[in-house]
């Protein structure tokens, strides 16, 4: 098979919204799960054999799919600046050198975010008729995201190296405490780092959690833009715009 029909290849797994694409895909955030459960996993694994296995077993599969998303790309400068490509290069570096560099895996989280943004996650929810849900949905995937990327740095920075699983149990806690203002103050982080930490916590996870709350409280609605004002959310069974008055075709996605 020739460069040009590898490339071509690849851009339609990973950028099509075909069956075989959006099997493709999932498969591809199965993997970053896995990455994700290694992460939380490393403390019991230890530095033994069976750790350097996985960690360069992974490090190999995230290797590869560096070098297929830089034959995916259309301009490699484009693709360099992207801070996605900067996150996968750093857990690669983590992976590689693991006793000299501390485990950053957790930044792969970012990738189930993209999934969610993307053209085929939309298309999945259109195919389970659940795309009237696909703003919960979406606001979901976000706020769990941003809360395993927070308590994955703070399990990382003061906490990986707890025995067993109390370490991620006692970040996930602090993290959660912070996000909802909770509060209970039995578990802190110390330094300036550590207030820093949660100062970031808070400005961002409050805006996630309410946010998330807005959109499961509200009612459902379905984006359409206006054909005449532009409004771009109506009630599913709208037939005319509330905010002009002009006559809507919606269409019907339901069975």
């Amino acid at each position: 098979m020739t460069l040009v029909k590898i490339r071509s290849k690849l851009r339609g797994l990973y950028l099509g919204t075909s069956t075989q694409a959006i099997r493709f895909q999932v498969a591809m955030a199965l993997i970053d799960l896995v990455i994700l459960i290694f992460f939380v996993l490393g403390p019991y694994l230890g530095n033994g054999r069976s750790y350097f296995i996985i960690d360069y077993a992974i490090a190999f599969v995230i290797a590869c799919e560096l070098v297929a998303r830089i034959l995916v790309a259309t301009d490699f400068k484009h693709w360099l600046m992207r801070p996605m490509t900067w996150v996968d290069i750093l857990v690669l570096g983590t992976l590689l050198f693991p006793q000299q560099l501390s485990n950053f895996a957790f930044l792969r989280a970012f990738r189930i975010w993209s999934l969610g943004q993307s053209k085929a996650f939309a298309m999945l929810m259109t195919h389970a008729g659940c795309a009237r849900w696909g703003d919960v949905i979406k606001a979901v995937i976000n706020f769990i995201t941003f809360l395993f990327l927070v308590t994955g740095f703070v399990y990382t920075t003061f906490f990986y190296h707890d025995a067993g699983i109390n370490g991620f149990v006692d970040a996930l806690y602090f993290t959660v405490a912070t996000i909802t203002t909770t509060g209970f103050g039995d578990i802190t982080l110390p330094g300036t780092a550590g207030k820093l930490t949660s100062i970031v916590t808070m400005i961002f996870g409050i805006s996630l959690f309410v946010r998330l709350a807005q959109t499961i409280v509200r009612p459902n609605k379905v984006a359409f833009p206006c054909p005449q004002c532009g409004l771009q959310r109506h009630d599913h069974d709208a037939v005319h715009c509330k905010a002009c008055g002009h006559i809507l075709n919606i269409p019907d996605d339901s069975d």
